[in-house]
This record gives structure tokens, C-alpha cells and sequence, in this order.
């Protein structure tokens, strides 16, 4: 089923859309994985910094290509995820099962049980939702408040 107006749960999917188009960027299923992605692999660049003993041999150089797993995160990689979910039941567990598939592409397979090391699903979730929050304030609210002001100030001037 496509979603229209007559099948949203809400009117903010359905016939205000448009108007809150920009926010699925932060807040849809597919980007709060990516979030996920991206509190998972910072997570992880952070225990090469401490540096945490296990990981002194770690590469420090891959830490681009670590970030480009979120940075160039698409509906493919989400869904991927999603499907990977299914075996795991798991939303969480199934983000740890696609970085440490990434993890293997790039040939440090070695260093992929430091994935979700000492963390539990609610500090993923904990900072993911938070983190998308700052960035849609940033990002669309802020600016879009600034407009208003501009706005209010040729009215009133």
C-alpha cells in the first residue's frame, strides 16, 4: 500500500507532507537506523582513541572509510538492515550485524567484536534519538525560525 491521505496515521504523513517532507531526514525509521549506524561507528573510532589495548594495531587511517558507512548510508543499506532484523528479531542487534558485514568488506574483520562493545540497545538508542533531535533543530528549525523572524520584521518595520 502507497501512502496517501487516506491511509497515513496521521495527518502530518498525510495531507501535511509536504510541509514536514524534510524532517523524514531525521525522523523516519530509515534515519533513525542511519543515526544508529553513525552512534555505532563514532562508538567505535572513540575506543581506537583511548586507545583501548585490543585496538593499538587498529588502522587509524580506515577511520574515513569508517564514517563513509554512514555517511553514505542509502535505502539500500536500511533495508538491508531491516531484512537482517527479520532473522534477528532485533533492530539494534541487526545495525551490529551490517557494521560488522561493513567491517569485512574493509578486511578488518579482526577488530569487529569491538562493535556494540560495552554498550547495551538503549545507549545506541539513547544517543541516536538525541542526536537526531540537534540536528533537525539545526538544520530545519533553526533556519526556518530565522525566516519567521525576517518575516515578522519586514511586517512590523
Amino acid at each position: 500500500m502507497n501512502l496517501s491521505e487516506l491511509n497515513a496515521i496521521s495527518p502530518i504523513d498525510g495531507r501535511y507532507r509536504n510541509k514536514v517532507a524534510k524532517l523524514a531526514d531525521y525522523y523516519s525509521e530509515e534515519s533513525l537506523i542511519k543515526y544508529r549506524v553513525k552512534v555505532e561507528i563514532e562508538y567505535f573510532i572513540a575506543l581506537c582513541e583511548i586507545p583501548l589495548p585490543q585496538l593499538n594495531d587498529f588502522n587509524t587511517d580506515l577511520f574515513s572509510e569508517l564514517r563513509k558507512i554512514y555517511e553514505d548510508f542509502s535505502t539500500a543499506d536500511a533495508q538491508k538492515i531491516k531484512e537482517i532484523e527479520k532473522v534477528t528479531n532485533h533492530d539494534v542487534k541487526a545495525v551490529e550485524y551490517f557494521i560488522k558485514e561493513e567491517f569485512d568488506k574493509l578486511g578488518i574483520q579482526d577488530f569487529k567484536e569491538f562493535i556494540h562493545f560495552g554498550l547495551t540497545s538503549q545507549d545506541i538508542n539513547n544517543t541516536a534519538i538525541p542526536l537526531s533531535i540537534k540536528d533537525s533543530v539545526k538544520d530545519v528549525y533553526i533556519p526556518l525560525y530565522q525566516e519567521l523572524i525576517k518575516k515578522n520584521k519586514r511586517t512590523i518595520y
